[in-house]
């Protein structure tokens, strides 16, 4: 396949997961979804539609395809390697990038789908298959990676061990845990305050571009963000979401732990970046320049939004060129 035909069949896949090609796609898209939230009630249909609507328009325009590939002049002349991806399942098609920049770039892959995230990617190369009956021999799916020329694998901290105990010694992009947090002036408009609400609760706060932690001046007024953060109150109706709400406001009970609650998330003053589900973690700054300076070079920070840093509201939409941990896979597999 040549790069163009790559790029033309992405496009229609694009607007395949846009539901604008058709009513009986559109049907089996929709139940390939409804498999996917039987599989992981985390992947709630509007958090699912909010990731498809993300890659589709952001990562499949034939317009930003083509800017991509230019940008790294890429042709029909490389030599394809093999390149095995361990994908992560912590919010819905979160390995699509890595899926995407291979496939753009000519090479093979072999993907290890997370057993929390099993359903959408496969029904999607489907689709690429029936566009395009050369794509079978270049994305297979398998249970365990062997004998690949590269590696791109994504986990915790503790899987990253083994990862590179693994696939240490073959050309390999090995990525840990990672999360964002947001920088507060105390001057955030209600819209604004609306739109990191996004940034922190989308997908229950379980993505690495999720917000886990505020950094807020000295006498910050935390009732308008407590005041915003209610607009998803509907998550306790969610077992899972509540039980894990419940058991942090206990232990911040038990061991009388200063919190603040609207109900739906706990906001506790802890230096750690990452929180637990159901809670948000923040921290006091003197200095907001020197703060931001800090967490832009902390390597377990992934992004950082407000003052002087990205606008609130769109870490969860990431670009084509906004690769995972800042690390260029495109120019990685290029020089495989």
């Amino acid at each position: 396949m040549k790069l163009q035909e790559r790029i033309e069949i992405l496009e229609k896949t694009g607007r395949y997961m846009l539901g604008e090609t058709g009513a009986e796609d559109a049907a089996a898209w929709s139940a390939a979804q409804e498999q996917a939230y039987r599989q992981n009630n985390w992947f709630l249909p509007a958090f699912q539609q909010q990731a498809i609507t993300a890659l589709a328009t952001r990562f499949l325009r034939k317009e930003a395809l083509e800017k991509w590939a230019a940008h790294y002049h890429l042709d029909d002349n490389i030599q394809p390697r093999t390149v095995g991806i361990v994908m992560a399942g912590n919010i819905p098609l979160v390995g699509f990038h890595d899926f995407l920049a291979v496939f753009v770039s000519g090479h093979r892959q072999v993907c290890k789908l997370s057993s929390k995230d099993g359903v959408l990617l496969k029904h999607l190369v489907e689709q690429l298959i029936r566009l395009n009956p050369a794509v079978a021999e270049r994305v297979q799916f398998a249970e365990q990676l062997k004998g690949c020329d590269a590696y791109i694998a994504t986990g915790s901290d503790n899987s990253a061990r083994y990862f590179d105990y693994y696939f240490g010694r073959y050309p390999s992009i090995i990525r840990k845990n990672r999360t964002s947090v947001a920088l507060l002036s105390g001057e955030e408009t209600a819209a604004e305050l609306e739109a990191l609400a996004d940034d922190i609760m989308l997908y229950f706060g379980l993505g690495c571009r999720n917000v886990t932690q505020v950094y807020v001046p000295r006498g910050y007024d935390f009732v308008p963000l407590i005041d915003a953060l209610r607009k998803y109150r509907f998550f306790f109706d969610h077992h899972k979401y509540r039980s894990n709400y419940d058991y942090q406001l206990a232990i911040y009970i038990m061991n009388n732990k200063f919190y603040m609650t609207n109900d739906c998330i706990v906001l506790v003053e802890n230096p750690s970046p990452f929180s637990p589900i159901g809670s948000l973690h923040y921290q006091y700054y003197d200095d907001a320049a020197t703060e931001r300076s800090a967490l832009q070079a902390n390597e377990q920070i992934q992004a950082v939004t407000g003052a002087g840093a990205l606008p609130f509201g769109q870490l969860q939409q990431p670009g084509l060129m906004d690769y995972a941990d800042g690390v260029d896979v495109m120019q990685f597999l290029l020089r495989l």
